[in-house]
């Protein structure tokens, strides 16, 4: 059994266990366009439940709640698939000049948010990519203001269509040549000099980590990752994304705070964990070995 396809309706609202390339095909191929979040909210389920299965975060801990349940048998920790245990929604976080509703957040009893991230998905207009700098920027200052050593993640997706007869001048992301139009490469540039904040006394302007990555809206590849740009030694490729997160947390929330290990430790599943027989990512490891480590 794998993990089960978006769905439509009212059930969608609730968080589900989906595989990315679902959520990617899920964001290029909306129609209803930017309106709503119906183009990005598959990924936010997506992230969720990785945390999870990857990061070892409780379930219980995280918004939108991901659809699993953990049973703890002396120190081990079983993860089981459960639809029904799903949760819906954004955490509204405290920032220093405004309240701001996050994607997905996870939130430590006790410590407050620990791990943040928000995902922003273009389809067209790039010219209005200027104006996520500014959200960009923004963002990260008001909740950093508030929260120095919250761990923040920024993920952009980019529909990348290519230029074609009948295709507006301002939607093309990659030109006949096949490679990035000038308003993507700057983008890029700019969002560079915004990743990679090492420490809580660094700028409060920086994310711990950002990802910018264009999505093939068309073909035998759709729903699948550019291989064009950004380049693999980019500092805004997916690949290095999540372990930027988890080695920030990690030292800032476990090794620097040795007295809170036993509530922000993150955890290892257990081999025998029946959500492990159902998960067919290759695009990552879930945390499995020995209860201690």
């Amino acid at each position: 059994m794998s993990p089960e396809l978006p769905l439509a309706g009212s059930e969608a609202s609730r968080c589900q266990w989906i595989l990315l390339r679902d959520a990617l095909r899920a964001f290029v191929l909306n129609a209803t366009g930017h309106q709503g979040q119906a183009h990005i909210r598959p990924l936010h389920y997506y992230v969720s439940s990785r945390l999870v299965l990857e990061g070892g975060f409780n379930p219980d801990d995280i918004t939108p709640r991901p659809p699993f349940v953990v049973d703890t048998r002396g120190s081990k920790r079983i993860l089981i698939h459960d639809p029904a245990a799903a949760g819906s929604g954004e955490r509204t976080v405290l920032g220093g000049l405004k309240t701001k509703a996050v994607d997905v957040v996870v939130t430590k009893p006790g410590v407050g948010p620990v791990v943040a991230v928000s995902m922003k998905g273009t389809l067209g207009a790039f010219r209005n990519l200027t104006n996520r700098m500014e959200e960009a920027i923004g963002d990260c200052t008001n909740l950093h203001i508030s929260y120095p050593a919250l761990v923040y993640g920024f993920l952009q997706l980019l529909r990348a269509t290519r230029a074609a007869p009948g295709v507006e001048l301002n939607d093309v992301c990659l030109g006949m040549d096949g490679k990035p139009v000038a308003s993507i490469t700057r983008y890029h540039d700019v969002m560079a000099r915004l990743e990679g904040r090492r420490d809580l006394r660094d700028e409060t302007t920086k994310y711990e980590a950002v990802a910018l990555s264009l999505v093939v809206p068309d073909g035998a590849r759709q729903g699948t990752f550019s291989t064009v740009f950004p380049p693999h030694d980019s500092p805004l490729s997916i690949v290095g994304f999540f372990a930027k997160l988890y080695r920030a947390y990690d030292l800032r929330f476990v090794y620097a705070a040795p007295k809170l290990e036993s509530v922000t430790a993150r955890v290892v599943w257990d081999e025998a964990s029946p959500a492990l027989r159902e998960c067919h990512c290759d695009e990552y490891r879930p945390r499995v070995g020995p209860a201690e480590r």
